[in-house]
C-alpha cells in the first residue's frame, strides 16, 4: 500500500504543471533589457571615433554575413532536435545538438577571429568610444553563445542517460534551450543590421 502510494505521488509530481519556462521566458525579458541598454550604447557612441578608424574602415560584410548564416543554420538544426525530441528519437536529438554545437563553435571562431584582427590592426576597445560600445555588445553575445554550448552539452549528456526515452522533464530543458537559442539568433540579427551594416554605410 504505501509503496503504491509512493508510485502515485511520484507521478503525480512527474505530471504536476512546471512554472520553469515561463520563469525562463522572465529571464529572457531581463537579457533583453541587457542587450537594449548595449545597443543604445552603441547607438550614442557609433560616431565617436577619437580620429580612428570607422566601422567601414573595418568591417568585412561578407564575412559578418557567413558568421549570421552560419548562426541561423544552427537555429535551423536546433529546430530538427526539438522535432525528435517531440518525437522520443534520443539518437537523433544527439545528432542534431551536436550539428548544432559545432555551428556554434564555428560562430564563435569567427568572432573570435575577428576581434584578434581589430586587435592585430590597432583598432581594439580601447581605441575609441566607438570601437568599446561594438567589443562589447558583440563580446555579450559572444559570451552567452558559449553560456548556450555549455548548456548543450549537458543537455545531450541528459538525453544519452534517458534509455527509457525523453520525459516531460528532458522536454522541458530541452524547450528552454530552444528558446535562449532562438533569441540568441534575433538579438545577431539586430548587431549584424544595426552594427555592421549601419556602420558602412
Amino acid at each position: 500500500m504505501s509503496q503504491r502510494t509512493n508510485m502515485a505521488t511520484t507521478a503525480d509530481h512527474d505530471h504536476a504543471p512546471s512554472h520553469s519556462v515561463f520563469g525562463f521566458w522572465l529571464y529572457l525579458m531581463t537579457d533583453c533589457i541587457i542587450f537594449a541598454s548595449l545597443f543604445a550604447v552603441f547607438a550614442v557612441m557609433q560616431n565617436q571615433f577619437a580620429g580612428g578608424p570607422t566601422g567601414k574602415d573595418l568591417f568585412d560584410i561578407p564575412g559578418v554575413a557567413m558568421e549570421t548564416a552560419v548562426l541561423l543554420l544552427s537555429s535551423i538544426t536546433y529546430g530538427f532536435a526539438m522535432v525528435a525530441a517531440h518525437s522520443k528519437r534520443n539518437a537523433q536529438v544527439l545528432v542534431w545538438l551536436a550539428i548544432t554545437f559545432v555551428l556554434g563553435a564555428t560562430f564563435l571562431y569567427f568572432e573570435l577571429h575577428e576581434f584578434a584582427h581589430l586587435i592585430a590592426e590597432g583598432a581594439g576597445p580601447d581605441r575609441s568610444a566607438f570601437l568599446s560600445a561594438f567589443f562589447t555588445l558583440v563580446a555579450t553575445h559572444g559570451l552567452h553563445v558559449t553560456l548556450g554550448m555549455v548548456w548543450m552539452i549537458v543537455l545531450m549528456v541528459q538525453v544519452a542517460k534517458a534509455k527509457d526515452g525523453l520525459g516531460e522533464r528532458e522536454l522541458r530543458r530541452l524547450t528552454c534551450l530552444s528558446l535562449f537559442w532562438h533569441f540568441l539568433d534575433i538579438v545577431w540579427i539586430c548587431v549584424f543590421s544595426f552594427v555592421y551594416l549601419a556602420s558602412v554605410i
